[in-house]
């Protein structure tokens, strides 16, 4: 991955979420998808991994049902091998870093992480 293609990237990724549209959003990601986030077992339950893009929709629409605020400012993004980490605060201003690695174009595995010891880090209520 190049910057160029990072940033395209990254831009539409925010720009699909801020405007809650989980079908753009989803174009992203590979049908047998693999996402790991603390945030998903909150919401949940379980082990926090969620399986597959039909269960990854699901969860995000869980969590913009509960977080109907959601908005992400991008701070950093950073480049690796067939991998792209999005630094970004949310709308609760905590820092939180999406670990995207990639089949293609397309992410394969995700894992969401979060800074600090909030108990509620996306704000869900």
């Amino acid at each position: 991955m190049d910057q160029a293609t990072a940033r395209t990237f990254v831009d539409s990724w925010v720009s699909a979420w801020n405007a809650h549209d989980l079908d753009s959003l989803l174009a992203h990601f590979t049908d047998d998808v693999t996402f790991r986030s603390p945030v998903a077992a909150q919401l949940l339950g379980g082990d926090g991994v969620i399986r597959g893009k039909d269960a990854l929709r699901a969860y995000w629409t869980e969590g913009l049902r509960r977080i109907p605020d959601l908005r992400f400012e991008i701070v950093g993004s950073y480049v690796g091998v067939d991998c792209l980490v999005i630094n970004y605060r949310n709308q609760k201003g905590s820092s939180v870093n999406e670990v995207l690695v990639f089949d293609g174009p397309r992410v394969r595995e995700g894992y969401g992480t979060y800074l600090g010891e909030d108990a509620n880090p996306a704000g869900a209520r």
